[in-house]
């Protein structure tokens, strides 16, 4: 399992413009052969900083969503709202104990 975080910061006037794309394309997103889960999450303390958040069975299949048409054009609407260039990280889960220090 491969969870995938994007950090994205975007210009104030194109937040609205943004949650409308996620909204129009999560289901697409959600039934991307490999995808698991997909969540959008905003920071509490910076409202133009947002993060994807999703789970892909395999590095392989989240590559393949990655080089699909659908992906490079939701991408490149994506980009065009940027304030900043984005970041983005692919972690596997190594404690599953779910306990907290």
């Amino acid at each position: 399992m491969i969870l995938r975080i994007v950090q994205m910061t975007f210009k104030a006037e194109n937040i609205a413009e943004f949650v409308a794309l996620f909204e129009e394309r999560k289901d697409r997103i959600r039934s991307s052969k490999g995808c698991t889960h997909l969540e959008l999450w905003q920071d509490v303390s910076n409202e133009n900083v947002f993060f994807t958040y999703s789970n892909w069975e395999s590095e392989a299949e989240l590559n393949h969503y990655r080089s699909s048409e659908f992906f490079k054009e939701t991408w490149a609407k994506t980009k065009s709202l940027f304030a900043e260039k984005p970041q983005a990280w692919s972690v596997m889960q190594k404690s599953t104990t779910g306990k907290t220090q």
